[in-house]
């Protein structure tokens, strides 16, 4: 179960990263437009904030799953494997997944209101359907508590001395 939760959210990181570059491409044009030829649209600048939305709160659990997250390693770097293996054991239960549960809890009436108003861009010109997006923090909050748990497996397995199968290798190319 953990392998196929790592593996999915391995290639939602690669279509992600393709993403990146789409964003790039759209805040980049916004940028022409305006100071180049003096054109704004609001949809456009929209769109950069919608793409930069799913991006960012998707993208927190392909982060931890590829253990790429910010950590101390001043401290981490000189303890034995067990001993960093029990502290993310024990970052993922008292830290983490409170967090995740607090995401979930407040969000929800969050996201509610938002779609009993079919909230949309607050300028004129904007995008409808800001409700889709506010739906991403619930999305990205049940997809951390999957990596969460994947993770914490793995950091269970590394403290009891077992051999957890290896993570999925992070091999793809842009």
């Amino acid at each position: 179960m953990v392998r196929v939760i790592e593996s999915s959210l391995t290639r939602l990181g690669v279509v992600l990263a393709w993403l990146m570059l789409g964003l790039a491409l759209l805040a980049s044009s916004v940028l022409v437009l305006r100071y180049g030829f003096g054109v704004g649209s609001s949809a456009l600048q929209d769109a950069v904030l919608y793409l930069n939305a799913l991006l960012v709160l998707l993208g927190i659990s392909v982060t931890l799953t590829a253990n790429a997250h910010v950590r101390v390693d001043v401290w981490s770097s000189r303890r034995q494997d067990k001993t960093r293996a029990l502290v993310d054991l024990m970052g993922v239960v008292l830290l983490l997944l409170p967090m995740i549960a607090a995401i979930g809890w407040f969000g929800w009436d969050y996201v509610a209101r938002s779609w009993l108003m079919h909230e949309g861009s607050g300028d004129a010109g904007g995008l409808a359907g800001v409700y889709w997006v506010k739906s991403l923090i619930l999305v990205g909050d049940a997809l951390l508590f999957l990596a969460a748990i994947a993770f914490g497996y793995r950091a269970f397995q590394a403290w009891r001395g077992r051999d957890a199968e290896l993570p999925v290798e992070q091999k793809h190319e842009l």
